[in-house]
């Protein structure tokens, strides 16, 4: 009994220590919105793999208090975006922007379907040019009974 409390007990505190922002930043409905825009748009640069909404580490909750402050300081979405950028670089943005560093980045998809659509054309035409196989009257190397030699 004592096991399954202390379980119990255990689940419960990790059910807290992963909450992410509970409660709501902003009591104005339109900024919290504005608010949940950005941080959805903005990378967790220790995950890599999620918006800094999403994460639960602690760079990404310093991130979410600093957008907070920035909107509450009245800076507008282009002005909070372009302080994390040049704090964080490009990769704090989900939606990079095109430049010379990032242009193989947005041309790449259609670089790799190029290139795949090259690939099957040159299988299509070289598989067309093979002599097709099982025609009527060939007996694929099996020499007939006539043909052993034997008496």
């Amino acid at each position: 009994m004592k096991r399954l409390a202390a379980i119990l007990l255990l689940a419960g505190w990790m059910q807290l220590a992963g909450a992410i922002d509970t409660a709501p930043a902003f009591a104005d409905p339109v900024q919290q919105e504005r608010y949940s825009k950005i941080i959805h748009e903005l990378r967790c640069v220790q995950c890599r793999s999620q918006s800094i909404a999403d994460s639960n580490v602690g760079l990404a909750a310093d991130l979410r208090r600093q957008v907070r402050e920035l909107m509450a300081a009245g800076k507008s979405d282009a002005e909070i975006m372009q302080y994390m950028r040049d704090r964080y670089g490009d990769y704090v943005l989900y939606n990079p922007p095109v430049n010379s560093s990032t242009w193989l980045l947005w041309a790449a998809p259609v670089l790799l379907l190029g290139a795949g659509a090259v690939i099957a054309a040159v299988v299509i035409s070289r598989k067309s040019k093979l002599p097709e196989d099982g025609s009527a009257g060939e007996d694929h190397g099996v020499p007939a009974a006539s043909d052993t030699g034997a008496p």
